[in-house]
């Protein structure tokens, strides 16, 4: 059955206001770190044109900044100025060649933000900091609305130059317009404070100035924020009062909807693979029974069926899929052919989409390499029909052989293994990550479209290899747990992998050591609560599992932890261990801000600690009369994102 037949809904077209989606799946708004001193740029176009090609129904930009006060970032696109608009006529043209609307996000972020890029007074309703910005914002003057105002006409009127068909007024997680509305931070006793009309004054003025701005031929929507999850902040009451407000002012076509603010609660906006698909359509739901206007519904939605189900239920008019099309560009368009367990599907790490932004770098993607780099042209394969050999079936092993395949050469994988999946299966068997296993899925999937042959539960070594007689080989051989310096031979003393794979079973009072920041240690301290083991985890960095607080899965690891009793001990370093009559271990610990040694007596240690890389066979294969290749872990231990890049990299200069 083709996916027309099949999603009923989601292929269905709809009219907002003067602009028609051809379908239900909106690529909604989100940063991306693409522009270049303040300016749209080629990349922009190729992203957003990509998504266009693979049948999205809508696109909606990244934010426009609306004025000079407002750069929490260093890398906004700043629509105030007229220089932008040929850069939007290059954007909207590029995704209009595949018959695709497109809008705008425009926004000020006010109070959420820093004068660390402008130099300037961050402004806001009120003098209220943020609490991750930690900067006291200047609270506005009236002649100084009067100016955010106007400043949203102008950039308006840019983006109606620029081609675009609509613009969207970011109302929600992050905007001096969702601190106007919000109790929490719209402290004013003028006009513009008190009374959710009064703080709605704001709202209703730049509605009436950017539609002046666009006039009647292009569509507007408003994005709002259903629950800010914050002590005194607006909640679904107020969010359906202002959805309801703003469909009266007569010029609004559509509504789009979020939850959390960007800063205290940005770990619910965009919720990793522990927060459940759709959790967020409570929302929607509310504010579509009370207004006529269509309105979009977001919430990690993984897969077309998802999707369709959240409008046939009638929560949504449209929905964003946002991580889902970063993964896979071609999310529509599988689904409408019917080909939808051909989706690359999202795993909700976080990982070089979340986690990229929050260190400043361009937007990617763990499983799609040419996320990012959608306009720089992948080079033409010099020769085709070569004899490749791939020597792991991890992450790495398997992008190298689905790239190389699909670029005509012939592949074959060899797997020590009884399945494919390398450290990712093992990363997946802990509670909550199952998601996780996606990334081989996929990989699996797209080596059988392309006809790679997978020989699992062979070990390769040289001779065999040899005697394959390839063009090229790829060695994806991966890591292997090393004891740390400090374990002395003793045999309560274990690494993760030890654990997670089997071969060490702890009970009892278990340490965990944290040396890597990640999910190795989190994970694994989660699992052993489970079977009932009495955990600390211990880091000698300031915090437990830092990395976790780049892909927003800090604060939900938290509250599990706090569910399971495990405790959490920081600046902590491991000096040495010994054993304990009974078996156990004693370990000796430096606590280095002091340093004062300490004691601790437990039954087990578990050691999320640095692997050494698998590298036997480049060296006995080096020499060879074939091309050998090394990819991921087996050059140096490192993250996912990293042998899936690599392997993605050979694959291409094959």
């Amino acid at each position: 059955m083709s996916g027309q037949g099949r999603y009923r809904y989601l292929f269905s077209p709809l009219r907002i206001g003067p602009v028609v989606a051809r379908n239900r799946i909106v690529f909604s708004a989100h940063l991306t770190n693409y522009a270049e001193d303040g300016h749209p740029t080629e990349q922009h176009a190729a992203y957003y044109a990509a998504r266009a090609a693979g049948g999205a129904g809508l696109v909606i930009t990244e934010e426009h900044s609306t004025h000079p006060t407002d750069w929490p970032y260093e890398k906004l696109i700043h629509g105030f100025h007229r220089s932008v608009i040929p850069g939007y006529r290059r954007i909207t043209e590029a995704v209009h060649a595949h018959g695709t609307p497109i809008f705008a996000q425009i926004n000020h972020n006010g109070g959420q933000a820093s004068s660390m890029y402008s130099r300037l007074p961050v402004w806001a309703p009120s003098a209220v900091p943020d609490p991750m910005f930690r900067e006291v914002p200047k609270a506005l003057e009236k002649h100084e609305i009067n100016e955010v105002v106007a400043g949203y006409g102008t950039v308006a009127a840019h983006c109606a130059e620029g081609g675009f068909d609509g613009v969207e007024l970011q109302c929600s997680h992050s905007s001096i317009v969702r601190g106007f509305l919000s109790p929490a931070t719209n402290k004013r006793t003028d006009a513009y404070g008190g009374s959710l009309p009064n703080r709605m004054r704001l709202l209703r003025e730049i509605i009436h100035a950017v539609r002046e701005s666009i006039g009647p031929d292009r569509a507007l929507g408003v994005r709002i924020c259903g629950d800010e999850l914050i002590e005194g902040g607006t909640t679904i009451d107020e969010a359906v009062e202002i959805a309801t407000a703003v469909e009266a002012t007569g010029k609004v076509d559509y509504i789009n909807t979020s939850i959390g603010v960007a800063t205290s609660t940005l770990y619910m906006i965009e919720a990793s693979m522990h927060v459940p698909p759709g959790y967020s359509l409570f929302i929607p739901n509310a504010l579509r029974r009370r207004v006529n206007l269509p309105v979009v519904g977001v919430g990690r939605f993984k897969d077309p069926q998802q999707a369709e189900r959240a409008l046939e239920e009638g929560h949504c008019d449209l929905v964003g899929v946002v991580r889902g099309q970063i993964a896979d560009p071609d999310f529509a368009a599988k689904a409408r052919a019917g080909a939808a367990t051909d989706i690359r599907t999202c795993l909700s790490c976080n990982q070089e989409c979340v986690g990229r932004m929050g260190l400043n770098r361009w937007l990617g993607c763990i499983e799609n390499p040419r996320a990012g780099k959608e306009s720089t042209a992948l080079p033409t394969p010099a020769v085709r029909g070569r004899r490749v050999l791939v020597v792991g079936g991890g992450p790495a092993g398997l992008q190298a052989a689905a790239v190389a395949a699909r670029r005509g050469h012939r592949v074959t994988v060899l797997e020590e293994q009884p399945r494919t999946g390398g450290q990712v299966s093992v990363a997946a068997s802990v509670p909550s990550r199952a998601e996780f296993l996606d990334v081989v899925r996929n990989l699996a999937a797209e080596c059988e479209r392309h006809g790679v042959e997978i020989r699992t539960g062979v070990r390769a070594d040289a001779t065999l290899i040899r005697a394959e007689s390839p063009d090229v080989v790829v060695l994806a051989t991966g890591a292997r747990p090393q004891a740390p310096h400090w374990a002395g031979g003793c045999e309560r003393v274990v690494d993760v992998r030890d654990v997670l794979e089997g071969r060490a079973e702890p009970d009892g009072d278990v340490v965990v050591v944290d040396d890597l920041g990640f999910h190795q240690s989190t994970s694994t301290s989660e699992l052993l609560a489970e079977r009932g083991c009495a955990v600390e985890l211990v880091t000698a960095g300031m915090v437990v599992g830092q990395d976790l607080g780049i892909t927003l899965d800090m604060e939900s690891f938290n509250v599990r932890a706090h569910r399971h009793g495990i405790a959490q001990s920081t600046d902590l370093v491991v000096m040495g261990c010994g054993r304990q009559d009974d078996g156990g271990v004693v370990l000796q610990l430096l606590h280095h801000p002091t340093g004062q040694m300490r004691e601790r007596r437990c039954d087990w240690v578990v050691c999320a600690t640095h692997q050494a890389p698998n590298d036997q066979l480049w060296h006995e294969l080096r020499g060879s009369p074939f091309d050998v290749h090394r990819v991921g872990d087996c050059i140096a231990p490192r993250r996912a994102h990293a042998a899936v890049v690599e392997g993605h990299r050979v694959g291409v200069t094959l």
